[in-house]
């Protein structure tokens, strides 16, 4: 796995590119931009959903969920260069792999807030409190994506040995 990664980023340039003078420091910038586009939107409308700013409209923040879309969409491309570029560091790392975990979480979380829950709750009245399923979806996003960035800040501390990881 670590070969295929390491083949990828030095066929591709990314290696090159986050070793460079300037490379992760401009992939850690742009990383965190995504994360706050992504918590600023999704992060407040999952707020919203839990009781707070009552007299906002739930369609007119879910309006800017693309917003954040486009922030996930910048972690996940800065995520693979950091991956890429030291796989090592990131497949062994417990944080990592914890990050990772509640990553999965989050977005079954959206697929069934999607499947389930959107259209009440887009039609329920800015002054009115949406379900209760609604309420539980939007806490556990919120703490999905609170542990997410705690696991991504702990990946920078755990630099483990081979032997950490439990199925590797």
């Amino acid at each position: 796995m670590i070969e295929i990664l390491t083949d990828f980023a030095l066929a591709s340039g990314i290696y090159r590119f986050m070793n460079s003078a300037w490379g992760w420091p401009v992939a850690e910038s742009i990383h965190f931009l995504g994360l706050c586009l992504l918590i600023g939107t999704v992060g407040v409308f999952d707020l919203r959903m839990m009781g707070l700013g009552n007299g906002i409209a739930y369609a007119d923040l879910h309006k800017l969920v693309p917003i954040g879309v486009a922030g996930y969409l910048l972690n996940v491309t800065t995520g693979t260069m950091f991956l890429v570029s030291a796989p090592d560091q990131y497949i062994f790392n417990p944080a990592f792999q914890t990050k990772l975990l509640f990553m999965l979480v989050a977005g079954l979380n959206m697929l069934w807030f999607y499947g389930s829950t959107l259209a009440q709750v887009k039609t329920t009245a800015a002054t009115a409190a949406v379900s209760n399923r609604a309420k539980l979806i939007g806490a556990i996003s919120l703490l999905c994506w609170s542990l997410i960035i705690v696991c991504g800040r702990l990946i920078t501390f755990f630099r483990p040995p081979y032997h950490w990881c439990f199925w590797c």
